[in-house]
């Protein structure tokens, strides 16, 4: 095996690295589409049918093919090329768009979110190439609309199903455990975005005259809020705990053997993990069970000193994270019909709206193709790799899953400290390397899964 990614791969690596493709902002409309055309340029010099397809309103989503192998099962890769935004930009210790080696970390926007975790694959990818033919058919599907939630994907997918037809999507966008222990996450959690407002007086009515005998909004809302919770931490709102799938014990058994316990939690956000339902783990907290948080509250006056007003309004903005199992759009429903009790229970006007949702994803650990990908990073890494989840949502495991009907492997090869979404962002320079070898190995032992899992 080669020990470590060679200087040219490092180079092209970097120039990919280079694109400004912030997506969230419409002044880099120009630099996604150079760079989708770049990516495009890039496949098909490796021997891939391979074309940028525009979308109208959104950045062109990159589609190449490998050259046919009869009979061989059908992978779906997935990436993003996109990025977050670089601010603070003086919190960079070097310019986040001219990727610099420190330390044995690429650092850059984009170096682990996502760009190199995909890169890897596709530096395998290229090696494979240029030996002969991979041992399944692969599909490359590089979006570049990921960090602002992929709002076109699901159009693309459906009006292209029949060319990503698939048996196994893998996705890499996601961690490892620490240096050297790989991860498997099974399940991610969906989300419910919801905005809440109490109406109280006409206009902000001075305290001292009114107060006393007019509703305060801002009390009522607090009041209300408070009341999304019971004493043992668990969420009282009917229906938003409905439906949520049981953690099964081979997957129990291997958070039991991580670092990522209460103590871990404590030292990380300097507060006691004490949230949440009490007779559960802190992982199963974070990673399996539904979840109520606020958000942002405002009311009245923000400024600087007193301004003795009752306030005419109260917002809050919150999010409910979904366990695998359950339906965002249910939940909102659930929310707003108790929202809008709970106002006729203060006597005041209110309005709760959904803002937006994102279905939960779940694999089961049983899936022969997720078995095959057990057995390939253990080939890598020499030891079996940890079940996990993760609390955040990645909406397009869910969409493929959904949509192909397939099993998604999310196989991570990021650290915890990459800096994701955060100043001086970075990405092993090993793990170009590693995630090298690991397609080579993971499409070696999709070949080799049992032919009962293809479709």
């Amino acid at each position: 095996m080669i020990s470590a990614p060679t200087h040219a791969e490092v180079e092209t690596f970097f120039d990919f690295l280079r694109f400004p493709s912030i997506s969230a902002k419409p002044e880099h409309a120009d630099d996604l589409r150079d760079c989708a055309e770049w990516l495009t340029s890039l496949l098909a010099s490796w021997g891939l049918e391979a074309a940028a397809h525009e979308i109208p309103g959104g950045a062109p989503v990159v589609l190449a093919r490998t050259p046919a192998v009869p009979g061989a099962p059908r992978v779906l890769l997935y990436g993003h090329y996109d990025v977050q935004p670089v601010e603070p930009v003086e919190a960079w210790t070097s310019p986040p768009f001219e990727p610099e080696i420190r330390n044995g970390f690429i650092h850059a926007r984009g170096a682990t979110d996502n760009k190199g975790q995909t890169f890897s694959h596709l530096i395998g990818l290229a090696r494979a190439l240029a030996a002969g033919p991979l041992p399944v058919n692969l599909t490359v599907l590089l979006e570049g609309e990921e960090e602002i939630g992929s709002p076109r994907l699901g159009e693309f997918v459906r009006r292209h199903r029949d060319t990503l037809a698939c048996d196994i999507a893998l996705i890499s966008d996601t961690s490892m455990i620490e240096p050297g222990w790989p991860a498997l996450t099974l399940g991610l959690r969906g989300i419910a975005c919801l905005e809440v407002t109490v109406h109280g007086p006409r206009a902000d009515l001075h305290s001292g005259m009114f107060g006393g005998a007019t509703p305060n909004p801002a009390l009522a809302l607090a009041r209300i809020l408070a009341r999304m919770h019971g004493a043992d931490g668990g969420i009282t709102i009917p229906g938003v705990t409905q439906g949520v799938l049981p953690v099964a014990e081979d997957e129990l058994a291997s958070w039991r053997s991580l670092p990522w316990d209460a103590a871990w939690f404590e030292a990380t956000t300097g507060l006691p993990a004490a949230a949440g339902e009490r007779d559960r783990t802190v992982l199963e907290r974070v990673w399996a069970r539904p979840t109520a948080e606020i958000n942002g509250l405002t009311s009245g006056h923000q400024g600087a000193g007193s301004k003795t007003i009752i306030p005419a309004a109260a917002h809050a903005k919150l999010s409910f994270r979904l366990a695998p199992g359950q339906d965002p759009d249910a939940v909102a429903a659930a929310v707003i019909a108790w929202f809008e009790a709970q106002f006729a229970a203060e006597g005041l006007r209110g309005v709760c709206v959904y803002d937006h949702g994102g279905l939960p994803f779940y694999t089961p650990p049983n899936d022969p193709f997720l078995a095959a990908a057990r057995a390939a990073l253990e080939d890598v890494f020499g030891r079996p790799p940890a079940l996990t989840r993760e609390g955040l949502s990645i909406p397009v495991a869910a969409l493929l899953q959904r949509e192909l009907g397939v099993p998604v492997v999310l196989a991570g090869l990021g650290l915890p400290d990459c800096n994701a979404h955060s100043p001086d962002e970075s990405y092993p320079l090993a793990h170009l390397e590693l995630g090298a070898q690991a397609f080579l190995r993971l499409t070696e032992r999709f070949a080799a899964a049992p032919r009962a899992a293809a479709k």
